[in-house]
């Protein structure tokens, strides 16, 4: 019986391994699509995978294995097709065939549907990196190249509650949106961006040439050398620079009684002087005569430029005025980075935090500790997880896909540094702990087994990250098993100290400052560390830690000894300064007593309206917690712009368009909060009760910082959509002074301040910054927005979000293309009329489509 079953299963194997190499993977054709949301009721929605199989051969009833990634939860039991799909760790699943599966006859479909928690809206809710594994060939992963995703258009797909009232985006709602924006004559804006505190222009120009001389006081040579370096692609020459002289061009002048970043700017018909007592300062100074040049001055070389005479008084509302980047989720090239920071000083932003690792991805070479980057900078098919992170956020089976895998070495990260430096802008580098750290604690695991296989106990054991004999069960918000840090294991404060060394040691190579060290902290899940030996005995040991929940507490205390002893100070994300506690037998938190004396500067990001959380950004200020404001109504920029399938990005704490970082009030953001994150008019009753900002909670708001999470950043160009014009918002919010609307008590007159200024801003946004954007530091790809359109009268009329834009149309049927007719006004034509917005270099946005009766 048993040679009669060997037998059998030895002709399974070989007749799976005989159709394998006959059936071609990659003519498979996969479709996915939303069948319906509020699936039964219930918060969760119910979608399906069609996959077609093209080959000439049937597809085989064994031996294969289809690899996904999925941002949601699926529900085994849901699963139809005689076909089971599994979770294998964070965003990770496996379609295998069950016992009975027939296969896939040539040329026919298997449909499987299947239930997953919560709910879906646009295309990036999808799977994603679908590839597949023959059994008899499992080291290696072939990626199906012929997956589609059908767009959602039927209200049961696109709703995602019985109470979710607002469906996806349409032309005419566009177009009433763009009428909060009345027409600004170029003339009548301000030629600086962000607003500088006083301005005054007058008639007449200073002609600034190829032949300009800088002449600066000493102390602002590399200030001047930059300035030199901005106007160089203008002219297609460098300017002179000397330290003395009155030549007829720019001067630099140090003016001690001007504030640490402040600077003044004088454009005269005989020339220009900008003053300062720092040479950031002269920076942002220089940033200002930038952003009185054309628009198109980068556009192609110039024999003049006409400047404007203004007379400005500079300084910046807040000194941390920070970008947000994650590099870890999915990876940006340094080129992409030094572009960000030319961006980042045009706009006078100083601070550039890096979210250096994650729980997919280790991206900063630590050379004593390779398995950091030759393992966990690694995403790609490995059938033990030994020499590769696995796949997430569609990555794939390839480890030298470009978004999924990367690392900066060190050379990299040292020119970061200095480019920053002289643009003066602090890298503030986040080493995520003690959750979020799968990279981390898989690469040291890694080295463990490489030293302990070379007989090295010691040396094995003293990075390491987790204690071998665990055994808790955690599932965290992104779906790992075994992410985080164990806090009681001494190897992992070893671990931090040599990371933070080796970090100290690449700024001071660099000449770079660092003055903090971000440490995370935010989302480690329930049931960690509870079956650990090494907790229980350093509990045993510690009679202060009376549960797990104190081992939180204990390690930043750790932390903290570490960086304060290296003269640096502590910064994470807001549970660091939160301390659990209970009223009326119900779990809160609150300000944690412990360390509110410690220096901690906390990002906050959770304020969600309707959540509950929503003065923690205040409450944490007025306890006397450094707050550095990140909140996520409206300064996520991973956010989609608004609901639409075809537009990217997450929407879990609000749609956020170019609209909600500008009308964000820094100290009182209740005031101007308009609607939930589902898009509603906002029930302000849900602030009755929340603490406002105090005065002392005021000098506690060190600044504000746009935020961009990268789990869909596939490549510089979704980089710079999601981020532009978004960032244009957060710069006038973090730079100039609080407008009128913000402090007019009266509704009324607040409410027509804001539409005034909007439309300033707007017209700003349309007619000079983003026209500079399409060439300055070679070109960013900006989202460029959908025209708005409805019908009246019997005729369709079109408008844009931004002036500057030309509108295209066709009533053919076919997409507009720079051939297309331009529209001049209202257009008769019956029928289905496509409409596209084209930039002065042709590039377009999304296509808007209405009917014409």
């Amino acid at each position: 019986m048993r040679t009669f079953l060997f037998a059998a299963w030895v002709f399974v194997a070989l007749s799976a391994q005989s159709q394998s190499s006959t059936t071609d993977p990659e003519k498979l054709q996969v479709q996915w699509e939303v069948i319906e949301n509020n699936y039964q009721h219930k918060s969760q929605f119910l979608s399906a995978f069609t996959i077609t199989n093209t080959n000439k051969q049937d597809w085989p009833a064994t031996g294969w294995t289809l690899y996904f990634n999925f941002i949601r939860t699926v529900d085994p039991a849901s699963v139809t097709g005689n076909v089971s799909i599994e979770h294998v760790n964070g965003d990770f699943f496996r379609l295998v065939p069950k016992s009975g599966f027939s296969g896939i006859k040539a040329g026919a479909s298997l449909r499987v549907e299947f239930a997953s928690s919560d709910w879906v809206v646009n295309f990036t809710d999808a799977p994603a990196g679908l590839y597949m594994v023959w059994d008899s060939n499992p080291a290696k992963g072939i990626e199906l190249t012929h997956y589609t995703i059908k767009p959602s258009t039927e209200p049961k797909q696109y709703l995602r509650f019985a109470g979710d009232k607002i469906g996806l985006i349409t032309p005419q709602m566009i177009f009433e949106q763009n009428l909060t924006a009345r027409p600004v004559a170029a003339e009548k804006l301000i030629k600086i961006f962000p607003t500088p505190a006083r301005y005054k222009e007058q008639s007449g120009s200073f002609s600034l040439t190829g032949d300009v001389a800088i002449v600066t006081d000493a102390a602002f040579r590399k200030e001047a050398e930059l300035l030199a370096g901005d106007l160089q692609p203008v002219f297609h020459k460098k300017a002179s620079i000397t330290t003395a002289g009155n030549a007829k061009g720019i001067q630099l002048k140090k003016d001690e009684t001007i504030s640490e970043e402040g600077y003044t700017l004088s454009v005269k018909p005989d020339g220009i002087v900008i003053a300062a007592s720092s040479g950031a300062g002269i920076v942002y100074g220089i940033q200002s005569l930038k952003s009185l040049l054309d628009p198109l001055a980068w556009a192609g070389t110039k024999i003049a430029i006409a400047v404007p005479l203004v007379d400005v008084e500079d300084a910046p509302r807040f000194k941390h005025r920070a970008f947000f980047l994650d590099v870890a989720r999915n990876f940006q090239q340094k080129q992409q980075i030094l572009k960000l920071l030319d961006l980042m000083v045009l706009y006078k932003l100083n601070v550039l935090h890096l979210h250096l690792n994650d729980d997919e991805g280790w991206r900063l070479e630590i050379p004593s500790l390779p398995e950091l980057t030759s393992i966990g900078s690694k995403r790609g098919h490995s059938p033990d997880g030994t020499t590769a992170l696995c796949p997430s956020f569609g990555s794939g089976p390839d480890v030298n896909n470009p978004h999924g895998s990367g690392y900066y070495s060190q050379e990299d990260y040292i020119e970061i540094l200095r480019y920053a430096t002289v643009r003066h802008i602090r890298v503030i580098p986040e080493i995520e702990t003690p959750g979020h750290a799968r990279a981390a604690v898989k690469s040291m695991d890694a080295r463990y087994a490489r030293l302990m296989k070379e007989g090295k106990k010691d040396e094995a054991e003293k990075y390491l990250l987790r204690d071998p004999e665990d055994q808790s069960v955690y599932r965290s918000v992104q779906g790992w098993n075994d992410n985080v840090i164990n806090v009681a294991m001494p190897s992992t404060y070893t671990f931090l100290e040599k990371v933070v060394d080796e970090i100290m040691n690449l700024y001071q190579r660099a000449g770079a400052p660092l003055l903090t060290i971000h440490v995370g902290g935010d989302e480690v899940p329930a049931g960690v560390w509870e079956r650990s030996p090494a907790c229980k005995k350093l509990m045993r040991e510690n009679p202060s830690l009376k549960s797990t929940e104190d081992l939180w507490y204990y390690f930043f205390s750790k932390v903290n000894s570490i960086v304060m002893k290296r003269g640096l100070s502590l910064y994470g994300w807001e549970e660091i300064a939160m301390r659990k506690t209970k009223l009326d037998g119900e779990a809160r938190y609150i300000p944690n007593p412990d360390f509110v004396n410690s220096n901690f500067q906390v990002d906050v990001w959770n304020n969600m309206l309707g959540a509950g959380a929503e003065d923690l950004a205040y409450r944490l200020a007025n306890a006397g917690y450094k707050v550095v404001l990140s909140c996520v109504t409206n300064l996520y920029f991973d956010m989609a712009y608004y609901k639409a399938f075809d537009e990217p990005g997450y929407y879990w704490g609000a749609f956020i368009d170019v609209d909600k970082p500008y009308y964000f009030i820094p100290y009182d953001y209740f005031k101007n909060a308009k609607e939930d994150k589902f898009g509603n008019a906002l029930d302000r009753s849900i602030f009755i009760g929340k603490e406002r900002l105090t005065d002392y909670g005021k000098s506690n708001i060190v600044g504000i910082q746009g935020a961009l999470w990268a789990e869909n950043m596939l490549g510089p160009e979704r980089m710079e959509y999601m981020i532009l014009p978004k960032m244009l918002g957060l710069a006038e919010r973090a730079w100039a002074k609080d407008p009128a609307w913000a402090t007019e008590k009266d509704a009324a007159k607040s409410e027509a301040q804001y539409q005034q200024a909007w439309s300033e801003f707007i017209a700003t946004a349309g007619l000079r910054e983003l026209p500079r954007l399409d060439h300055y530091a070679g070109g960013f790809q900006y989202r460029i927005p959908s025209p708005g359109a409805v019908i009246q009268d019997g005729k369709v009329v079109a408008n844009m979000q931004y002036p500057g834009f030309t509108i295209r149309y066709t009533t053919d049927g076919k997409e507009p293309s720079l051939k297309s007719t331009i529209y001049s006004g209202p257009i008769a034509k019956k029928g289905t009329i496509h409409l596209k917005a084209f930039n002065a270099r042709g590039r377009s946005g999304k296509t808007s489509t209405i009917v014409n009766p």
